[in-house]
C-alpha cells in the first residue's frame, strides 16, 4: 500500500506540475487574445449585470435556475478551503509573491471560465425530466467536428468529474470541516460527520433548485462575512500593510524569498501561485460550466459573462483578503509555538486573524472553513451528478447518486484517506485536459460569438 501511495503521490505531483499549469494559463492567454481582450474590457459590465435585480429572476430566456443562482452554485463549489488554506500554503511554499501569480492566473482564468460556460450553455440539452443537462462533455460530443474524438473526450471528462466529485468535492471538504471544528471547538469528528451527512442529504435530495436556493443565500453571506473579518484584520495591522505590500510585489518576493537564484525562485513562486489560483477558482477545469448550463438565459454569451465573474470574486476578492491579512500580520515565516515549526495552512491564517481578533479570529476562520467547505460539497454534488447522468445515459439513477454522495461525506469527515484524496486530485487535474483541448479547438467559434454579442452590450450600455 505504501508503494501504491508513493506512486499515486508522484503522479499527482506530475499532473499538477509545470506542464499542466502552462496548459491552463496558456489556454487562458490564447482565449483572451482571440477574444480581443473583451473578457477584460467587459468585466465591469459583467459585474453590474451579476448584481442587478434581473439576474435574480428567470424572466429572460429558458433554464432551471436564475442567472445569479447559477453563479452562486458554481461559486459554492469553487469558494472553499483553497481560499483560506490554499493561499496560506502558496505563500509559505512560494513566498509572499505567490499572491501576484494567483492574480495573474485569475486574469487569464476569466477567459477560460467565460469560454467553458458559454459553450456549455450553447450545447446543453433538455433531459427526459425537462431539466437542463450541460457541461464540457456535451460540448465535446456536439461541438467538435471530429465526433469520435468528441465522444472519447466527453466520456473521459465525465468519468474524471465523477471521481473528483467524491474526492476533492466531498471527502476532503468533509475532513477539513471535521478536523477544524474538532481542533477549535472540541466536537468529535463522528458528530460533525453525522451533521454534515444529514444536512447535505436534506439539501441535495431536492436537486439543483434546492441546492441553488441554499447557495444563493449561503455563498454571498459567507463571502461577505469572511471579507469583512479579513478587512478588520488588515485595518488592525494597517501599520504593517505597506511593508506587507512591498513584500508581495518586490522582485525577491515574487521570486520567492527562500531561494537565492532569482530565476529559480520566481519559478517556485509562479508554480505555487498559479497552482493554488487554478485550484481555487477552477478556471479551465470545466466544473463551473456544468452549473452554468442550468441557468435561465436568452444568450449563452450573456450568462457566460455572469459566470465569468466567479473567478473575480473567488481569487481577486476572497483570496486577496486572505493574502493581505497574512502579509500584514507579520506571522508569515514565524514559528508556531504549539508545534515548534513554521505556521502553515489554516494555522497560518488563524494566527494572522488572531493578531487583531484574538481567540475570536480562530473561531471566525474555523466558521469560514466550515461554511466554505460545506458549500463546496453542495456545488460539487451537482457537477458530479450531471457527469454521472451523462455516463449512464439517463437521469433515473440521479437519486441513487445523491444518497451515496451524502453518505460518503461521513467517510471523509471521519477517515484520513490520503490515497483516495491524491487519486481524486489527479482526476481533478485530468478533467482539465479534455476541457482545455476542446476550448482550444473551438476558440475560433468562441471569438466569433463574443464579437457578435458585443453589439448587444454596446446597445445596453
Amino acid at each position: 500500500m505504501l508503494k501504491i501511495s508513493n506512486i499515486v503521490s508522484q503522479i499527482d505531483s506530475f499532473v499538477w506540475g509545470p506542464v499542466m499549469l502552462v496548459l491552463l494559463v496558456g489556454t487562458g492567454v490564447l482565449l483572451t487574445v482571440r477574444c480581443n481582450f473583451l473578457t477584460w474590457r467587459n468585466l465591469p459590465w459583467a459585474l453590474k449585470k451579476t448584481l442587478s435585480k434581473e439576474a435574480r429572476t428567470k424572466s429572460r430566456g429558458t433554464g432551471d435556475v436564475s442567472p445569479f443562482s447559477a453563479l452562486t452554485t458554481a461559486l459554492a463549489a469553487t469558494i472553499g478551503t483553497g481560499n483560506i488554506v490554499g493561499v496560506a500554503t502558496a505563500m509559505v511554499s512560494g513566498g509572499a509573491g505567490a499572491l501576484v501569480w494567483m492574480w495573474i492566473s485569475a486574469c487569464f482564468g476569466l477567459s477560460s471560465k467565460f469560454s467553458e460556460c458559454m459553450l456549455a450553455i450553447k450545447y446543453r440539452e433538455v433531459n427526459e425530466k425537462g431539466e437542463m443537462s450541460g457541461g464540457p462533455m456535451y460540448t465535446m460530443k456536439k461541438g467538435l467536428k471530429n465526433k469520435k474524438l468528441g465522444a472519447v473526450l466527453g466520456w473521459l471528462f465525465a468519468l474524471f468529474a465523477v471521481i473528483a466529485s467524491f474526492g476533492i468535492g466531498n471527502m476532503t471538504q468533509g475532513n477539513s470541516i471535521a478536523t477544524s471544528v474538532h481542533a477549535t471547538f472540541g466536537i468529535s469528528v463522528t458528530t460533525v460527520g453525522v451533521v454534515i451527512t444529514v444536512l447535505a442529504l436534506l439539501i441535495i435530495i431536492g436537486g439543483i433548485k434546492t441546492i441553488s436556493k441554499v447557495s444563493s443565500v449561503v455563498v454571498p453571506v459567507m463571502a461577505i462575512f469572511y471579507v469583512i473579518a479579513g478587512i478588520i484584520v488588515i485595518l488592525g495591522n494597517i501599520h504593517n500593510l505597506p511593508a506587507g505590500i512591498i513584500m508581495i510585489f518586490s522582485v525577491k518576493a515574487v521570486g520567492g524569498a527562500l531561494c537565492g537564484n532569482i530565476v529559480a525562485s520566481m519559478m517556485n513562486a509562479a508554480r505555487y501561485g498559479v497552482a493554488r489560483g487554478c485550484f481555487s477558482n477552477e478556471a479551465g477545469m470545466g466544473s463551473a460550466a456544468i452549473t452554468a448550463a442550468a441557468a435561465t438565459t436568452d444568450n449563452p454569451v450573456r450568462q457566460a459573462y455572469i459566470n465569468m465573474t466567479g473567478t473575480f470574486w473567488d481569487t481577486i476578492v476572497v483570496c486577496t483578503i486572505t493574502g493581505l491579512a497574512i502579509a500584514s500580520s507579520g506571522v508569515l515565516g514565524q514559528i508556531d509555538p504549539a508545534t515548534g515549526q513554521l505556521y502553515v495552512g489554516s494555522a497560518l491564517t488563524i494566527a494572522a486573524f488572531s493578531t487583531v481578533l484574538g481567540k475570536v479570529g480562530g473561531y471566525l476562520v474555523t466558521i469560514g472553513i466550515t461554511l466554505f467547505a460545506f458549500s463546496t460539497i453542495l456545488g460539487w454534488e451537482y457537477h458530479g451528478e450531471k457527469a454521472f447522468e451523462y455516463l449512464v445515459g439517463t437521469h433515473k439513477l440521479n437519486m441513487v447518486y445523491r444518497i451515496i454522495f451524502s453518505l460518503v461525506a461521513y467517510v471523509g469527515a471521519t477517515q484520513t484517506l490520503e490515497l483516495v484524496w491524491n487519486f481524486s486530485d489527479i482526476a481533478n487535474a485530468l478533467m482539465a485536459i479534455p476541457n482545455l483541448i476542446c476550448m482550444i479547438l473551438l476558440s475560433g467559434e468562441i471569438a466569433k460569438d463574443v464579437k457578435a454579442f458585443q453589439k448587444i452590450i454596446d446597445r445596453e450600455r
